[in-house]
């Protein structure tokens, strides 16, 4: 699971072939607005919503239990089958991210990062919502496998809980995950990411 993640800057992103975002953001939370990158619009970084938002929700605490989204069941949950059926992959670009770790006796936060300091990719669904007036609203949901047994993402959350992590895409496959066409497709992308291309540490608040 992860419920908290620094986007990548705008400043990071200005190196990516893309435009840098034309919004401000922040420290990411459910219900934040971040940064992503979506099939639908692949030339430009939209603002979405830290938790995906299904077309029939009528209440925005949903995100509340959408903004993460278990890679096995996507096609079983009412809140994520629309958008992976339909093949809405997304890419979340993201600096850091924060985790609890519980070997100390106590939870204390951890933040992971790529050891070269670029961002790491995040796949993720994303869905689009038109309110009252019209106006069109983005949200995401972040991809997570199981992480029993991986070298780093096995480290964190509470003793008794199944590991998870998100998929971090490799650099090189960005442009082909959002080009996947199948579920099948898709699918080969849930994997584990190389542990030691990534540091973590303490970082309590």
């Amino acid at each position: 699971m992860c419920a908290n993640y620094r986007p990548a800057s705008r400043e990071a992103l200005s190196a990516l072939p893309l435009p840098p975002p034309d919004f401000g953001y922040g420290e990411a939370y459910p219900g934040s607005v971040v940064p992503v990158v979506t099939n639908f619009a692949p030339r430009q970084w939209v603002p979405a919503l830290f938790g995906l938002v299904p077309a029939w929700a009528h209440d925005l605490k949903i995100i509340r239990s959408t903004y993460n989204a278990r890679s096995e069941t996507l096609g079983e949950k009412p809140s994520f089958r629309h958008a992976w059926q339909r093949g809405q992959l997304c890419i979340i670009p993201a600096e850091v991210l924060f985790e609890p770790c519980y070997e100390t006796g106590k939870s204390v936060r951890w933040a992971i990062r790529r050891a070269d300091g670029k961002p790491m990719g995040i796949a993720g669904l994303w869905e689009r919502k038109a309110d009252e007036a019209g106006n069109l609203h983005w949200s995401m949901t972040l991809l997570t496998i199981n992480a029993d047994g991986h070298p780093l993402m096995q480290r964190f959350h509470k003793p008794g809980d199944e590991k998870r992590s998100v998929v971090i895409l490799p650099d090189e496959a960005w442009g082909d995950w959002l080009r996947a066409k199948s579920e099948s497709a898709a699918r080969a992308f849930f994997q584990g990411f190389d542990s030691g291309a990534f540091v973590a540490e303490p970082a309590p608040r």
